[in-house]
């Protein structure tokens, strides 16, 4: 009887090193995605200095969010690698947190201060020189309004108003127009103080005041929020590039308004001029469900500033923010 010969089948062969190679650029990945995570900023100070340095420095974490590793472990398990809690929330269905943080974030007027520290960050002026005469006072009443914080929070970054008033001061030095912005935590300020989130303009009011005292020849006092709106609302396209719309808003409860309101229109009408579709005009408010001054009454030099709203991303509010501070170089003049 002929003796049985067993070849082996070269497909199981070809299969194997398929694995094999796979599994090395797996690790390849993993290699590379760790490497790449260590040249990210990793908290709101970093970034800031980054993107100064870089305009499209965000596009590094987009790019990381994106990895084949990332993108591998959604497909197998919808679980995300960039965000391990999302292993916690697929196993005991747990309300999705970002989702819960950005409603709260549309309208963020009713939250407690505790619960306004819980959704955004105080961040300190990474470039915290002294400045000389300044021309231009920034602050923000709001100071934990947030923008969309895709693809940055696992970073410990969370963009919001205070780091657009950061990148304006120093986009606005850069011009030569000595700029500041009002570093005071405002939270901690109305929480020694026993108050609530409505008494946010009383509180801002103290510093504004101060500084109008130390600073004799302020030209523009700004205080700088952003709206809540959808992202089609509060985005428009420009030769290609996507801004954050930005709007003014003058309390007429203000006895003196009328000289708050014609410099939030000759700002508007130059914004429009030069920049068709950036500016959606300019909001009145008064009454008794509305703050009705906004601490206008202090200078006839003050506008309060909407700049995008809570679905822009950091590098539309930069690109918007790049626009104001020639605007503002124009409307104050030189000295």
């Amino acid at each position: 009887m002929a003796k049985k010969i067993h070849l082996k089948k070269p497909k199981k062969k070809k299969f194997k090193y398929l694995i094999y190679i796979l599994i090395i650029y797996l690790l390849y990945q993993i290699v590379l995605n760790y490497f790449n995570n260590l040249n990210l900023a990793t908290n709101n100070e970093d970034f800031i200095r980054a993107l100064l340095a870089n305009s499209n420095y965000h596009l590094r974490y987009e790019k990381n969010s994106n990895n084949l590793i990332n993108i591998l472990t959604n497909l197998i398990t919808n679980f995300d690698l960039n965000k391990p809690s999302t292993v916690l929330e697929k196993s005991f269905k747990l309300k999705d947190y970002n989702d819960e943080k950005m409603i709260k974030n549309d309208s963020d007027n009713d939250l407690s201060l505790e619960e306004l520290e819980k959704i955004s960050n105080y961040i300190k002026d990474p470039y915290d020189t002294e400045i000389n005469n300044p021309r231009i006072y920034i602050y923000n009443t709001h100071q934990h309004e947030n923008y969309s914080s895709k693809n940055l929070e696992i970073y410990n970054i969370t963009p919001n108003v205070m780091m657009a008033s950061y990148l304006l001061k120093e986009k606005l030095n850069q011009l030569g127009v000595p700029t500041v912005v009002e570093e005071a935590n405002l939270i901690e300020f109305m929480r020694l103080n026993n108050w609530e989130h409505k008494d946010s303009y009383k509180a801002s009011r103290f510093y504004i005041i101060d500084a109008m005292n130390k600073y004799k020849n302020l030209d523009l006092l700004i205080d700088l929020h952003r709206d809540s709106l959808s992202k089609e609302a509060s985005t428009t396209e420009i030769d290609g590039k996507n801004y954050a719309k930005i709007l003014f808003v003058v309390g007429l409860d203000n006895p003196s308004y009328q000289e708050n309101l014609n410099l939030a229109n000759k700002i508007h009408e130059l914004v429009s001029n030069k920049y068709p579709t950036l500016s959606r005009g300019v909001l009145t408010k008064k009454g008794p469900l509305n703050d009705g001054v906004y601490n206008q009454d202090l200078s006839s030099k003050m506008i309060l500033l909407e700049v995008g709203a809570q679905y822009n991303t950091i590098d539309e509010v930069l690109n918007t923010i790049e626009v104001l501070s020639h605007i503002f170089k124009e409307i104050i003049g030189d000295a």
